[in-house]
């Protein structure tokens, strides 16, 4: 007990400890598995992007509504034939510590992003800027890149073709600045408690690991005066059933999702509370190409991807919360068309037939059944889903399939070394809305290509639609590139993502979107 509380201090302190909503101007998020990192070109997962976008801030940003609008920077210009971006910053921008941001900065964090020494996986998505390729790929020093300070509220961004999507991928954190005192003191280090130097609305307060990160207001923000949430918690939570007892006990105001076997409970308790929204996602399986024994067999693959049921995972398991995924790219997605390809238009019955052929034709029967892992992260709706595709393989083609459950980092560590994976459980979320935000990561050199797939065939369609100048044949070529992969199946789409959350009536300026950003900033909370 501190000196003086007293008897009525130590209740006032039990009281306050037990109910974490007392502080009506702290928003208490639940976010999924812990983050890998605050490292904002090194970050991966959704629950590290959250956070990393109340940290910092791009030179666009995503309006509540999902509409690209200015973040960092007050104006662009575009040259008529879209090769270059000018960019000037807004007026007294500064770092949480109130030091000035300036183009440098930007140009500092680009470089960053495509030094092979980050090792930043979505290395790739900075392809468009002219010398990005070169530079990945170590033929270049991240010098080399086409990305310069005209002045310190001033930059430039040379392009290789027309981007259409380019203004939306600047609001992703691969394009985020980089407060370089602060990466030359620490190195790795600078992203923690303490160190961590944003732009951002927010700032790092604390991180408890496999508990919360908690960020703080920003008054060096540019638009601090228009944020209206002083504290944001975001609690680690990869069990949906405790978080959801967490949300009923009033200890969270936004949930990360919602238990699947729980939506039709919550759709008569909590039905104003639930937001279900189209999401630009898809949960697949990935392949391990690179080993026996999917390595080189095509015909087994596209076996085993015929004979899931989607419709009964997307309407039984998934209670109606998502789409059957009959191709790689989500309907909704700009300019996608929404028909069905041709091989799920074939009944049935002919397709477990054919299921069954190819099966045999990669050497496996009854007497010698196929054998092989289905690895997955910790989360209850992953193992119902792995449980009920294995039954599903052991009925149509008697595959014995063992489950594999691993804690959130080792999976994803064990993914992208391929040494013990066969068969894998992801997702991609699209990280801006275009169809080229799902192909690229297909292409063999993607950092987050973790099938090991290396098709020339597929990776020469996307160059092709990257160098189109007209929109309908860039889509065509992005078409094409989706057909090679239901061809060659390194991937089984099973669903389409929609955004599951439950959001406490306090919370306000909440809005459903497809790229499901939701900036602490944009929101505040009312009364109880």
């Amino acid at each position: 007990m501190r000196p003086g509380a007293g008897l009525f201090g130590l209740l006032l302190l039990l009281v306050s400890a037990a109910s974490p909503a007392a502080d009506e101007n702290l928003l208490r998020i639940g976010n999924g598995q812990e983050p890998e990192t605050l490292d904002p070109h090194r970050g991966e997962g959704v629950s590290t992007a959250n956070i990393l976008r109340d940290l910092y801030e791009g030179l666009t940003a995503v309006a509540p509504d999902g509409r690209v609008v200015p973040g960092a920077a007050v104006a662009w210009e575009i040259t008529g034939d879209g090769l270059e971006y000018r960019f000037e910053l807004r007026p007294g921008a500064r770092w949480s510590n109130g030091d000035p941001l300036t183009a440098a900065d930007f140009v500092a964090g680009l470089r960053r992003s495509v030094d092979p020494a980050t090792g930043s996986s979505f290395a790739g998505m900075l392809a468009p800027i002219a010398g990005a390729e070169a530079v990945t790929a170590g033929r270049l020093p991240p010098s080399a890149l086409a990305v310069a300070a005209l002045a310190p509220d001033r930059l430039r961004i040379r392009l290789v073709r027309p981007t259409p999507h380019f203004l939306g991928l600047l609001s992703h954190s691969t394009t985020f600045p980089i407060h370089r005192p602060s990466l030359q003191r620490w190195g790795r280090g600078f992203a923690r408690p303490g160190r961590l130097v944003s732009n951002g609305a927010y700032r790092l307060d604390d991180w408890i690991v496999q508990s919360r990160v908690r960020l703080v207001r920003n008054p060096h923000y540019w638009n601090d005066r228009a944020t209206r949430i002083t504290r944001v918690d975001y609690l680690a939570t990869e069990d949906l059933d405790s978080e959801l007892k967490r949300y009923r006990a009033d200890e969270l105001d936004v949930s990360f999702q919602v238990p699947l076997v729980q939506v039709p409970r919550l759709r008569q308790t909590h039905a104003a509370e639930l937001r279900v929204a189209p999401y630009l996602g898809v949960y697949y399986y990935g392949f391990n190409l690179t080993q026996p024994p999917f390595k080189d067999q095509p015909g087994l693959r596209r076996a085993l991807a015929l004979v899931i049921d989607r419709e009964l995972i997307a309407g039984k398991l998934m209670h109606g919360l998502a789409q059957p995924a009959w191709g790689w790219v989500p309907p909704g997605t700009a300019g996608w068309p929404a028909e069905r390809p041709a091989w799920t238009r074939v009944d049935a019955a002919r397709r477990l037939e054919e299921a069954r052929r190819l099966y045999a034709a990669a050497g496996y029967d009854a007497a010698h059944p196929l054998e092989v892992e289905i690895r997955y992260n910790t989360h209850e709706d992953h193992r119902r889903i792995a449980v009920l595709v294995a039954a599903m393989w052991k009925q149509a083609l008697g595959v014995r399939t063992r489950l594999v459950n691993e804690e959130g980092k080792v999976y994803l560590n064990n993914r992208r070394l391929r040494r013990v994976t066969q068969v894998f459980r992801a997702s991609w979320i699209g990280d801006y809305d275009d169809p080229s935000s799902f192909t690229d990561i297909l292409r063999s050199n993607h950092g987050q290509n973790d099938t090991g797939w290396n098709q020339p065939r597929y990776d020469a369609l996307l160059d092709a639609a990257a160098a189109a100048r007209d929109a309908q044949q860039r889509q065509a070529l992005l078409q094409q590139a989706e057909a090679l992969i239901l061809e060659e199946w390194p991937v089984i789409p099973i669903y389409w993502y929609t955004s599951k959350h439950l959001v406490k009536p306090r919370v306000q300026g909440w809005q459903d979107n497809l790229l499901d950003y939701h900036y602490s900033k944009d929101l505040w909370l009312s009364g109880r």
